[in-house]
């Protein structure tokens, strides 16, 4: 079945990068919308509107392009050479996707606590955390272009 997908290497590879570019634009804007939500009144037409706009973010760009990620993402590997699992620089690349994963599921709760006016956390929390896509993503393409190890 591996060896059927080498002539379509490419093809996924393209659209593995497509699905990770809107699943990261997600992640970075949608702790930045968080941020402008804590600065207006639970309940105001504003807070409504910021509701509307996490949820269409969170269900119709970043979930489905991190499903297509995965997907497209373990076609790749599983394509044989394209791989080498004896070097140290793939593990630390899924560490810092399951890192990805935990980011994007803390997302979709954040957002819930919105929706149900329950937010307790501050709009300097969201700032901060604004940072850990970033990060987990410099992470990633590093070990996936220098493979430093």
């Amino acid at each position: 079945m591996s060896e059927m997908l080498l002539p379509w290497y490419l093809w996924i590879k393209a659209f593995h990068v497509m699905s990770v570019m809107a699943w990261m634009a997600g992640l970075f804007y949608l702790p930045r919308l968080f941020v402008y939500h804590c600065q207006v009144t639970a309940g105001s037409e504003e807070s409504e509107r910021f509701k509307i706009m996490e949820r269409r973010l969170l269900r119709a760009i970043t979930t489905p392009a991190m499903i297509s990620s995965l997907l497209f993402g373990g076609l790749l590997v599983s394509i044989p050479g394209v791989i080498s699992w004896s070097y140290g620089w793939w593990d630390v690349k899924v560490a810092a996707l399951v890192g990805m994963f935990i980011f994007h599921g803390c997302c979709a709760r954040w957002r819930k606590e919105f929706d149900c006016d329950r937010n307790t956390h501050s709009e300097r929390f969201y700032r901060i955390a604004n940072e850990v896509p970033t990060v987990l993503m410099m992470v990633i393409v590093i070990m996936v272009i220098v493979k430093p190890f």
